[in-house]
């Protein structure tokens, strides 16, 4: 038998009279049914601390906590593959400041210019979203993205460059999915779902292409950005380690928004728009 250990945050834990329980990386509690497997060594096999030949019965209660995805031969969080360190963050310079700490913790190598983008100024094209060759680029706006700003940086997963971003409107801010691969979820997509998803489609369309009158500006505080980076960060270093996705749905198919007063996260399913079929020609 290979050996594993516990995933993070599943434990296992002795209930007097009751045997074994796991308590899952969810929080939740259920009972470990040993039957003939020895308590005191299974406990060793699941920490990865003892290799040596075990029983059948053993051997049955191990496969189940595998099966169940308890267990794990490397623990996830590898160190950041060199290939995917250089990571290139465009915008908000508050919010780029924040996600750029973060990476640089995790073992990337952030790379902000968040003077090259402010909402209103036209659209960067594509040879300058690659500039320095880039693993990633995380674009992320203080407010509504305008018209067209993104549409070059929808292609960049065609380059092979992984594509993240995220946007203010008052105060909800909308986290989108990794796009690193052809067919991903991109900025037009999710504009897309948007609207075909509210009755105040129109509304929406105005809101995003402006003008818009507002009063006193909504300034996000330290906690609101440090959570908005985070999220970003962790959606990153998982595409780049390959690591699991969390429970919940898959991280290239969820926008979430964060409510910007109480750091609420809420994730809403999103998939690609497909493209329209040209209208059949008509014979004279």
């Amino acid at each position: 038998m290979s050996r594993s250990r516990l995933v993070p945050g599943a434990e296992v834990v002795a209930v007097p009279g009751r045997g074994l329980a796991v308590r899952t990386p969810e929080g939740e509690f259920l009972s470990v049914r040993t039957g003939g497997a020895e308590e005191n060594a299974l406990r060793p096999l699941l920490t990865g601390a003892s290799a040596a030949p075990v029983d059948e019965e053993l051997e049955r209660v191990v496969l189940a906590f595998e099966e169940a995805g308890y267990l794990a031969e490397e623990p996830p969080g590898s160190a950041w593959p060199a290939a995917r360190r250089n990571i290139r963050i465009l915008g908000d310079p508050a919010l780029a400041g924040q996600l750029a700490v973060q990476l640089a913790a995790l073992g990337a190598r952030p790379r902000p210019t968040p003077d090259a983008t402010v909402p209103g100024t036209s659209p960067v094209d594509i040879e300058d979203l690659l500039d320095g060759d880039p693993a990633a680029v995380v674009w992320c706006l203080d407010g509504p993205v305008p018209d067209g700003l993104w549409d070059a940086a929808d292609s960049l997963p065609d380059h092979g460059v992984a594509w993240l971003r995220c946007h203010r409107e008052g105060w909800q801010a909308y986290v989108e999915p990794v796009a690193a691969a052809p067919g991903d979820v991109t900025s037009a997509h999710v504009r897309s779902r948007r609207l075909a998803a509210t009755p105040a489609h129109r509304e929406l369309a105005a809101y995003w292409s402006g003008p818009r009158t507002s009063g006193t500006p909504v300034r996000p505080a330290v906690p609101a950005l440090t959570l908005l980076a985070a999220l970003l960060a962790d959606d990153l270093s998982r595409w780049a380690t390959g690591a699991p996705g969390t429970a919940g749905l898959p991280a290239r198919r969820r926008l979430r928004c964060v409510d910007l007063r109480t750091l609420t996260v809420t994730e809403h399913p999103v998939l690609p728009v497909p493209d329209v079929a040209p209208m059949p020609k008509k014979d004279r």
